[in-house]
């Protein structure tokens, strides 16, 4: 599932002020790539996901996920990206406090009309590590444990492109660590996989590093120093 964006802009209005969260950013990502979005807070990299998963809309420039111009769709067809085409992994968890674990993780299945949606969601649980958390709630789960439910939930869909921001930031290292290598599977399975982040050690284990600095791309290409393996990382 291929990305474009070329030449994007996003300014937003804060009272008398325009503030430019990215500038002129041009990026191609191809089909089963694991990309690492990497640099700090505020450098716009939460900005540019939303921009690809279709939850916001861009200044000027434009985005196209799988053939579709998701810059230009209408709110309905933006809907059907989301659902269909891309799952997203956010640092907020974004759970339902009300449903239990593997019932957050089959609402997405059920989202992207997966078939067999409730065996679907036992099994991406049991991916992350949750089979004996099945039927806990969220103020049940520990941080750590929010996170992995909400990355089931994301693996659950099924949907061709991941996108996740700082899907690592509430994980003890080893849990970190079993994350990257499940999201580093959906890759070489086919997925197209884009991790924001700006701890530049998880962005050792990558294909390629896109780094922003003040809403622009400032590198691009392989890790320094070359690709390393999900043992060697340390943090």
């Amino acid at each position: 599932m291929r990305i474009a964006v070329d030449d994007l802009t996003k300014t937003y209005q804060i009272g008398t002020i325009e503030v430019t969260a990215l500038e002129r950013v041009t990026l191609h990502v191809d089909t089963a790539a694991f990309v690492v979005i990497l640099g700090p807070s505020g450098c716009g990299k939460t900005t540019l996901l939303n921009m690809i998963g279709a939850l916001d809309t861009p200044t000027s420039g434009t985005v196209s996920v799988g053939g579709v111009d998701v810059s230009a769709a209408s709110r309905s067809e933006r809907a059907a990206v989301r659902r269909q085409t891309v799952s997203f992994i956010f640092q907020t968890f974004n759970l339902f406090p009300a449903l239990t674990a593997i019932e957050n993780v089959q609402f997405g299945a059920d989202a992207a009309r997966q078939p067999e949606p409730v065996q679907r969601a036992a099994g991406a649980l049991d991916q992350v590590g949750l089979a004996d958390r099945h039927d806990h709630f969220p103020h049940q789960l520990s941080g750590g444990e929010q996170q992995r439910v909400a990355i089931a939930r994301a693996l659950a869909t099924d949907n061709p492109v991941l996108l996740a921001d700082e899907p690592t930031g509430e994980l003890d290292f080893r849990t970190g660590v079993q994350i990257l290598r499940v999201l580093e599977q959906q890759a070489r399975a086919g997925m197209t996989v884009l991790v924001v982040t700006h701890n530049r050690e998880i962005s050792r284990v990558a294909d390629r590093v896109i780094e922003l600095s003040s809403g622009r791309i400032v590198s691009d290409g392989p890790p320094a120093g070359g690709r390393a393996d999900i043992e060697d990382l340390q943090w």
